[in-house]
């Protein structure tokens, strides 16, 4: 268990109460020859733009109200990930996580220290005293004490050296899921909130919607409070003060998926009239145009006249670099905890394209962490006593290769248009962008998690990582064609493994038949690649043949395989259900490993196999996990 996600479950940092924003500017002075403005960031976990100012009649954001009504609103602002981990990597880097994988995946360890910039270490070098308090989940090997001058509880631009410009980031951690596991009174009601359309309309549902709001009012009242500080010292002439979340949530089917209820954030940014020649927008506008987090490294560099890196991937929006706003924002989902998925998105803030390579995999996967919400379990529960609708049901099915909503017209996108033939136009123009857009950064995606070949660098030797083929080869895979068998049979001959992976993985998607059985029997137990084998082996199992398959993928679940594989084939495992019975013995084994995320996974299996499923039970362990001591350091007091 991370020191981060711990940290969370211990405290819950309920702050002040709301605050009066910072006062009027007092002072029109231009700055001086050479003077740099002063920048704080302001970062919300988990949350959508719940807020006064982005229209929502029911939030209490004084705060944030006033600080976009003085400053500059992005209409549509996405994460680049819905979930804190890969997000966080993109802010860091200025590059996209699946350009660097592992770091597309919840939790991993990407290899990006002396490869990948990070704005803060460029500002620092370049002359400003870097803060941040406290989070850090950057989802690489960049480690926080070589990059700032100060990252800690303790961080704060009042540390700062005499004539030091700084720049300051403060995580607040109100509105972080952990938070939603129980109530949360305050002003909003649960009878006053609207339920989405894919959740139940329950009495526990709105107690979580309530709570969400109510979190939200207490995170502006320590908004409030950090704004009042820097205008108590003087320093709000000076200061270009950010608020954003780090990504969507944090509700049933939003943190995690790759919808606006798990992309779509808030963005507002107040620029002093003192720098307002930074500033391509005036106080009190909106921007329209999507924006996304990618481009916040490039927009801080900019506004600290830090020459920007060629491998930063975003566009400044402030500053001397400033661009306008490109015409599209993308969003990627990987694996989410210990279940696996492979989503890529992208939306031009109105219509959203969703492109599942695993339409195989239900929509929504048993996550124990997130199970912990009551939300969750009452979906669950209600599931299994079979009383959620059709449209409510389809969380737990397999879904489309595509998917298209209209988020104006439909905001909870459930009605998809992919198939509807007044969007062919839409669909190709989007199709073509997600597919240029894929190439550009290199998309690590396909790489099956534990492979030699993830990472910035290992990706992009000549002829390892095939990735237009891989794109072709992964459409042809994840829409079941039958008719394209030979091509799967082929990528299993071939030498790559990334795709043999991916041909097996086809034949997981539409079913093997005939001599194909036979074949993918040979690969699962003599390909020298396991993620390889374990692809193979979940195709014969949804072919029919999981006598074959079970003992083989139990045999990839002992120590000496990579974390990563062993997770990969228990989840199909999991997937298999009664036939994965005998199983069963290795299963209960890795309930008591020490891998985060293993020995959920394997619980929830074998409760599943021994019919003793609870949703109303969790199967995250809290004691045991807090008890357990971190390798981040120690987990700040309560």
């Amino acid at each position: 268990m991370t020191n981060t996600r711990r940290q969370f479950l211990k405290t819950g940092l309920a702050g002040a109460g709301a605050m009066a924003a910072s006062a009027p500017m007092r002072s029109m002075a231009q700055p001086a020859p050479g003077a740099r403005p002063n920048i704080v960031w302001i970062v919300s976990e988990d949350n959508n733009p719940f807020i006064g100012a982005y229209g929502d009649a029911l939030a209490n954001t004084p705060n944030i109200d006033a600080l976009a009504k003085a400053g500059i609103l992005y209409r549509h602002a996405y994460s680049n990930a819905p979930v804190c981990a890969p997000s966080r990597f993109g802010i860091l880097t200025g590059v996209l996580p699946e350009s660097c994988a592992p770091a597309q995946h919840m939790r991993a360890d990407a290899k990006a220290a002396g490869i990948l910039p990070s704005y803060p270490d460029l500002l620092r070098k370049a002359g400003y005293y870097v803060t941040n308090n406290v989070k850090t989940d950057y989802n690489c090997d960049i480690d926080p004490k070589a990059i700032w001058d100060d990252s800690s509880t303790r961080a704060h631009w009042k540390n700062r050296p005499e004539g030091k410009p700084f720049m300051a980031v403060f995580n607040l951690m109100t509105t972080h899921e952990s938070q939603n596991f129980k109530p949360t009174p305050g002003k909003v009601q649960p009878d006053a909130v609207r339920v989405p359309a894919y959740m139940p309309d329950t009495p526990v549902i709105r107690a979580d919607i309530a709570g969400y709001y109510n979190r939200m009012e207490i995170m502006d009242g320590q908004v409030g409070k950090l704004l009042a500080e820097l205008d108590a010292a003087g320093l709000s002439d000076d200061t270009i003060v950010f608020y954003y979340s780090d990504n969507g949530g944090v509700l049933p089917r939003s943190k995690r998926y790759c919808y606006d209820s798990g992309l779509r954030c808030a963005l507002t940014v107040r620029v002093p009239p003192k720098w307002a020649h930074l500033a391509p927008n005036g106080p009190g506008s909106v921007v329209e145009a999507p924006v996304s987090f990618i481009d916040l490294a490039p927009t801080v560099l900019s506004l600290g006249g830090v020459p920007i890196p060629k491998a930063m991937q975003g566009r400044a929006l402030l500053g001397k670099a400033a661009k306008a706003p490109g015409k599209y924002a993308f969003g990627m989902r990987n694996r989410m905890d210990e279940r696996y998925d492979f989503v890529r998105t992208v939306t031009d803030g109105r219509w959203r394209y969703v492109r599942n390579y695993m339409p195989h995999l239900p929509l929504m996967q048993n996550q124990a962490f997130a199970w912990l919400a009551k939300g969750y379990q009452e979906i669950d529960r209600l599931r299994m006593e079979g009383k959620l609708s059709p449209l409510q049901q389809r969380l737990f099915e397999e879904r489309p290769f595509e998917e298209l909503y209209d988020t104006q017209g439909d905001p909870d996108e459930t009605v998809n248009l992919a198939a509807n033939p007044a969007q062919a136009s839409r669909m190709a123009e989007m199709r073509r962008a997600l597919d240029a857009h894929m190439l550009a950064i290199n998309d690590n995606g396909f790489i099956p998690e534990g492979s030699s070949l993830e990472g910035y660098v290992p990706s992009r030797v000549a002829g390892a990582y095939p990735l237009k083929r891989l794109m072709l080869l992964g459409q042809v895979a994840a829409r079941g064609d039958r008719r394209k068998a030979g091509v799967l049979r082929a990528a299993l001959a071939d030498r790559n493994e990334v795709v043999r992976f991916w041909g097996a993985t086809g034949f997981a998607v539409q079913g093997a038949f005939g001599n194909d059985l036979p074949l993918l029997a040979q690969i699962a137990k003599t390909d020298p690649v396991p993620q390889v084998r374990v692809a193979a082996c979940e195709a014969l199992a949804r072919s029919g043949d999981a006598a074959t398959a079970c003992p083989l993928l139990a045999q990839m679940l002992v120590a000496r395989y990579h974390s990563k594989v062993r997770l990969q084939a228990l989840n199909v495992l999991t997937r298999m259900g009664p036939a994965a019975a005998p199983a069963l013995d290795q299963l209960r084994a890795l309930t008591a490993d020490k891998d985060e995320y293993l020995p959920n996974a394997a619980r929830f299996a074998v409760q599943m196999l021994e019919g003793t499923y609870d949703p109303s039970k969790p199967i995250y362990d809290l004691e045991a996990l807090l008890s357990r001591g971190s390798t981040n350091g120690p987990a700040p007091k309560d």
